[in-house]
Formats: structure tokens, C-alpha cells, sequence
């Protein structure tokens, strides 16, 4: 069977028993050391991207995919045709639902917290909205035309010291003109459910009420919204989605996607990965500094054996392929022990944690302090393939520098005294 020269000797290099057992030991070393790089970069970017989908899910649970909405106060009035519009020309919506939404205060008794009240119409929120299944108490079926219910998250519901059934009070920050003067807009609410998401932006900010009922507090007319949710079939395919509604819809909408309107939390999370992923390749470079540190020895250990080939009739470039050889085996093989660690513990890491947990009577993520106690993993196979990568092309780095090296040595000087 033909093997190149090059490829032979250092093969059999890499399967010699060393003289030296501290080269021995450092090769080790690096080849661990690559390992745990790559094991540690996979499952660390497994857990980040499965706390990104985590909160995306959630945070698209009670927020819309897409916005169709009006500028000004005015609102909308002609939202059923548009939603039947909408429907017939873009097949990727799955789901509509009119919303209108304010600002204003809740007050009960000493206590007072700024929200974002949004009005909604249970029979047309369940195609787009998780709401029901968010409710910790109370019902969706309570918002009511003319009820004055209202849904809000648990933190606020803390905040204030309500509970279902309690009466609150809505200031709206609109002025009405009464005989004693000009006042803010009130309304008594009663609290009819309290619902858990998971995240600080919806459990302490947000209020749903029907939506008749927050027209009349904005003082809309009647049967004007400000807008429309959208829900479609691929989240991700919402800024082509969008773009293709602005070019259909009549002038004087606007539309937004959950992209353009959460972009600074995924920016923020995608910042996050790139910084962790430079700092953990650090493990794999420090590696792969072994890599030289093993090759310069071994190349010092086989001046002898250099020399000998120079004289047979090796070419030094026959010699740097010999140390690039057995150099780029020990960045291989500890890749290969890296991704296989990696991808393994990163798709048993939901099963392992609960079972750590478990066994030492700990908990990573106190649910009382962290919106996710348990540690989500999502493995992207993209990532492992940039992670071997970039293992790979470190390790073959390494090896030019001992490998030159070992091209320079002139066999007069190396057999000089042997």
C-alpha cells in the first residue's frame, strides 16, 4: 500500500515510545488540552443559545411576530377587511388578532407602578398569543365588554399586594375637562387573573384588559384599533414577511417585526456569544502553544535522525512534513475527543443537570431568583463546525515554526558528534 514518506515517518513518530516521557507527557497535555477547549466551547455556546430560544419563545408567546399599526391616535377603523386582506394574499400568517394598546398607572392603596395596558379580544388573541396558558389564576374568558377586567403579570401583582379579585385603580394620562377643573382619566379595575411568563418585561409592565373596554379609556372611536398582531408559521422569516406586506398594504401603515423591535436584547445575546466564544478559544490556543512547545523538543530529540534523512536524500521540505505530520495528529485527535465530549454532554446536558442536582441536594438556578432554574441546551451544528474549525487551524499553526526548524538543521552539524 503506497503511504507518502512524510506521512509515514511521522506517523510513525507519533506512534514511537518516547525517550524523553516528559515530550511524551507535554504531547499529552496539548492533546488534552485541545479536548477540553473544544468540549468547553460547544457546551457553553449549546447553553447559551438554549437560554437565547428559551427567552425568544417565551418572549413570542405574548408578543406578536408582526405589527401592522397607524400613526397618531386616530387608530384604525377598516381592521377586518385588512386582517381578511392580509390573511388572503400572505399564506404565511397563521394568525390575527386587533390590539390596542396605552400607557398609564395602577395604583392600590400606597402603591403605584407605571405600565403598558394593552386591550384585546379573547376570541381573536388564541391565534397569536399563549396568554391562556401563561395564567397562573383567573380565566381569559372574564375580559368582558364593559367588565373592566383586568390581567396582569405576577410581578406586578406582588408589587401592588393584589390578587384575583381585587379592585385597582387605572389612571390614564389624559386629561378630562370636569366642573372642578381638568383631572387625569381614572377607572376602577378588578383584577380577574395573573399570569407568569418569565420575563421582567411582561410579569411587571403589562395589563390586559377587552379591548372595547381600552378604547373607551383612550377614547377611541367605535370600532377603531390601533393596530393588528400577526403571528406566522416561521418566525424567523418575519423581516421577509414584513417587507413584502409594506409593498402590498395600503400607504399610511407601518409595520414592524419582533427583529427591529426586540434588536437590542438579541444583540446584546448575540455580543455575549462572541465575547465567550473568543475567551474559551484562548483554552484551545494556550493548546495548541504546546503543540510548539512538544514539536521544538522533538525536533531538538531527532537532530540525529534528521541528519541521517538529509544525507539519504530528504528535502527539507520532506523534513517540515514529517513534524507538520505528527504535530497536526495531536491537534486531530484531541479535536476528535473534544467534539465527541462536546456534542455529547451538550445534548445530555438536560438530563444530566437534573440528575447532579439530585444527587448533591443543589440547585443551579433557584427559580425564586432566576426566571429559568432549570439549563436549557440547543445545539447548533453550525457552531461545531466553526469549533472544529478553528481547533484544526490552530493546531496546523502550530506546527510551522518546529517543523521549519527542523528543515534548517544541516546534517554536518547535527552528526558532528554522534
Amino acid at each position: 500500500m503506497f503511504k507518502p514518506l512524510p506521512l509515514y515517518i511521522g506517523l510513525r513518530y507519533t506512534r514511537a515510545k518516547r525517550r524523553n516521557h516528559f515530550i511524551s507527557f507535554i504531547s499529552l497535555t496539548s492533546m488534552l488540552g485541545i479536548a477540553l477547549g473544544v468540549m468547553a466551547l460547544i457546551t457553553v455556546l449549546s447553553v447559551m443559545n438554549g437560554f437565547e430560544k428559551e427567552l425568544r419563545l417565551r418572549m413570542l408567546g405574548m408578543a406578536p411576530h408582526i405589527m401592522v399599526f397607524t400613526a397618531g391616535d386616530k387608530g384604525l377603523q377598516e381592521w377586518r377587511n385588512l386582517a381578511t386582506y392580509i390573511k388572503a394574499h400572505h399564506p404565511e400568517v397563521t394568525g390575527l388578532a386587533p390590539y390596542v394598546q396605552g400607557q398609564a398607572m395602577l395604583s392600590h392603596y400606597d402603591s403605584i407602578q407605571g405600565i403598558m395596558f394593552q386591550g384585546i379580544d379573547p376570541q381573536w388573541e388564541s391565534q397569536i398569543s399563549e396568554v391562556q396558558t401563561k395564567l397562573k389564576s383567573g380565566s381569559l374568558d372574564a375580559l368582558q365588554e364593559d367588565s373592566f377586567n383586568i390581567l396582569i403579570g405576577k410581578e406586578l401583582a406582588l408589587s401592588l399586594g393584589v390578587s384575583v379579585g381585587d379592585k385597582i385603580t387605572l389612571v390614564v394620562p389624559q386629561a378630562s375637562v370636569t366642573p372642578v377643573g381638568v383631572l387625569p382619566r381614572m377607572k376602577r379595575m378588578t383584577v380577574a387573573g395573573i399570569f407568569e411568563v418569565g420575563m421582567h418585561e411582561f410579569d411587571s409592565n403589562l395589563a390586559l384588559m377587552h379591548i372595547a373596554d381600552a378604547a373607551k379609556l383612550l377614547r377611541l372611536s367605535q370600532g377603531y384599533v390601533h393596530g393588528l398582531n400577526i403571528k406566522i408559521s416561521e418566525m424567523f422569516a418575519a423581516p421577509q414577511v414584513s417587507h413584502a406586506m409594506v409593498q402590498s398594504l395600503p400607504v399610511g401603515l407601518y409595520i414592524q417585526d419582533w427583529t427591529y423591535r426586540h434588536a437590542n436584547f438579541f444583540r446584546a445575546i448575540k455580543m455575549e456569544k462572541t465575547v465567550m466564544f473568543i475567551i474559551l478559544s484562548l483554552i484551545v490556543s494556550v493548546a495548541a502553544f504546546n503543540i510548539i512547545s512538544t514539536l521544538v523538543m522533538v525536533v531538538t530529540d531527532k537532530e540525529a535522525d534528521i541528519a541521517i534523512l538529509r544525507t539519504l536524500g530528504a528535502t527539507p521540505n520532506s523534513i517540515m512534513s514529517i513534524f507538520m505530520v505528527q504535530g497536526t495528529i495531536i491537534g486531530v485527535v484531541g479535536s476528535v475527543l473534544g467534539l465527541i465530549g462536546g456534542i455529547s454532554l451538550a445534548l445530555n446536558l438536560e438530563t444530566l443537570i437534573p440528575a447532579l442536582e439530585a444527587t448533591f441536594q443543589v440547585q443551579f438556578l433557584d427559580a425564586s431568583v432566576y426566571y429559568i432554574s432549570d439549563v436549557p441546551s440547543d445545539l447548533h451544528w453550525d457552531d461545531v463546525a466553526r469549533i472544529a474549525i478553528l481547533s484544526l487551524l490552530l493546531s496546523f499553526l502550530a506546527t510551522l515554526y518546529p517543523a521549519w526548524r527542523a528543515a534548517r538543521t544541516q546534517p554536518a552539524d547535527a552528526l558532528r558528534y554522534e
